[in-house]
């Protein structure tokens, strides 16, 4: 596994997938060639799921664009962005009081600023948020799979983060898009060399979901690997990036630690009354024989499946000898995702940002495009409508969460 940059021409290549492409060409922009076509399939891609949400909501007879803006979390981040903090609970029917300490404050805090500058409602600001970051983060699939693969798989990368069965999650208001646009551009400064970007750029991630923890680790890990590699001699901006890294994960957890009265575990006791917290697969295995024995629906057996499928994809991910930042962010991703408690049904949404995975799958993608191209279109078709018409379904019909 390797961490380091782009070599140049008269570098000794080093060990990984970056060696096995040549170069690749950049405009005079610093923008990798390709990068439009590949933005425009995957804008198209989104915004017809888009269209068969608000047209499943018509035939439903619902607010055409409700589940948009207003599912689930979005509930939540909306009235943190309206009125702050420690003004919102709810109490299951278990007893579990449950505070909107649970949802870290980057997203609401833009959504509120946002609807301070533009006549913007919070649940407009909040789509417009996700939609940009959305094409912010494929573009960062894009300039990675371009480093490491060339044009044709970066463009197969983006198409399949495009078309996964839970990618309309990334076009609602939930923070699965602004996490995955700034984790990856992290990785992609981290594999560039850039590490305060990649520093910098992990703390914002670390203040917009839980899963924060993974680009932090990814990018501390990566740049302690970086100096035993280079046995020490590697520029003071490596470990202010690696420092700064965990800091805005940290600081909200202690943060809220700080508000319950108990600074190291009030966060996580939050978590707890959500039914969120890391029981190392007991719950996950509860759930499956459950779902064995006496079925889920739609939902949940296709939640299982993704789980199943990015294992796998995982370990080949691994044999792949991807880049080590890459490993580690889809690794603790899933091991979190695994080994966490929580409702299966939302497990997918989690495994979102970790794009590497479909590395494997975009590399097959492309060898297949090269022989059978009608094949390659086949497939990629399917796979979108079966995107499509899943999306519609879990975000307008099905009362799983989200």
């Amino acid at each position: 596994m390797s961490t380091s940059s782009v070599p140049r021409p008269e570098s000794a290549a080093p060990a990984g997938p970056l060696r096995r492409p040549a170069l690749p060409r950049i405009t005079r922009r610093g923008t990798p060639e390709g990068v439009l076509p590949a933005l425009a399939l995957f804008a198209a891609v989104r915004f017809a799921g888009i269209l068969v949400m608000i047209l499943t909501n018509a035939v439903r007879g619902h607010p055409l664009v409700k589940n948009l803006a207003h599912s689930w979390d979005s509930r939540w981040y909306l009235h943190i962005a309206e009125y702050g903090y420690s003004h919102k609970i709810w109490i299951t029917p278990q007893g579990s009081v449950q505070a909107d300490w649970a949802f870290f404050p980057l997203y609401p805090g833009m959504i509120r600023a946002l609807t301070t500058v533009l006549p913007l409602t919070p649940g407009q600001a909040a789509l417009l948020i996700s939609w940009i970051a959305a094409v912010v983060a494929a573009w960062g699939v894009y300039a990675i799979g371009h480093m490491l693969y060339g044009r044709g798989v970066a463009t197969a990368l983006v198409a399949l983060w495009a078309a996964m069965p839970h990618a309309a999650e990334l076009t609602i208001a939930y923070t699965e898009s602004l996490f995955a646009a700034l984790a990856i551009w992290s990785l992609y400064h981290v594999l560039k060399g850039r590490w305060l970007w990649a520093g910098t750029l992990a703390a914002l991630a670390g203040l917009a979901r839980p899963s924060g923890f993974a680009i932090a680790l990814a990018v501390s890990l990566a740049a302690g690997y970086e100096a035993l590699r280079q046995r020490g001699r590697v520029p003071v901006s490596l470990w202010a990036g690696a420092v700064l890294a965990p800091l805005g994960w940290l600081g909200y957890v202690l943060w809220v630690g700080s508000q319950t009265g108990n600074l190291l575990g009030g966060y996580f006791t939050v978590q707890s009354a959500w039914d969120s917290k890391f029981d190392g697969g007991v719950g996950a295995a509860k759930f499956v024989k459950a779902l064995l024995l006496h079925g889920g629906g739609v939902v949940y057996p296709v939640a299982l499946v993704i789980v199943a499928a990015s294992i796998l994809l995982f370990a080949l991910l691994c044999l792949d000898r991807a880049p080590l930042a890459l490993v580690v962010f889809s690794g603790v991703l899933l091991l979190l995702v695994v080994g966490g408690s929580g409702s299966f049904s939302s497990k997918p949404r989690f495994l979102l940002p970790a794009f590497p995975l479909l590395i494997p799958m975009a590399r097959a993608l492309m060898r297949t495009w090269r022989v059978r191209p009608a094949h390659a279109v086949l497939v990629y078709g399917a796979l979108t409508v079966a995107s499509l018409l899943f999306g519609a379904y879990v975000t307008t019909v099905a009362k799983s969460p989200l």
